[in-house]
């Protein structure tokens, strides 16, 4: 399974951004090999309005099946859900600490927003 994580920097060992639509970068990890990419999303850190929809386009392009984050917005929310993309809400430390915790499905699948829209 392909994930994508919401990350402050490129590596697994970069924090979890607590922003999904705002956030600096995605990890990419095929769950299966451990292989992994860095994409960035730095034209959505300071986006007026959209950021959310733009970023779950991105992660949509990029196969992931599923989004592992802080805390995920209602138009980000609905546009992932439409693209059939699982999310999970409340990971924080590293990247690899949330994989881990994916994995072992210490995480629960979001029902709904956590956040309001443009939060930051």
């Amino acid at each position: 399974m392909k994930i994508a994580i919401s990350a402050e920097g490129q590596g697994l060992e970069s924090r979890v951004d607590q922003r999904f639509g705002r956030c600096r970068w995605f990890t990419l990890i095929d769950t299966e090999t451990g292989n992994y990419q860095a994409v960035a999303n730095e034209q959505n850190l300071n986006a007026a309005q959209g950021a959310g929809i733009q970023s779950a386009e991105i992660v949509s392009r990029n196969g992931a099946e599923a989004v592992v984050t802080g805390h995920c917005g209602p138009k980000a929310f609905r546009t992932l859900t439409v693209a059939g993309i699982k999310i999970f809400t409340g990971a924080e430390g590293t990247v690899a600490d949330a994989l881990e915790k994916f994995k072992t499905g210490a995480l629960t699948e979001a029902e709904d927003a956590d956040v309001e829209g443009h939060w930051v």
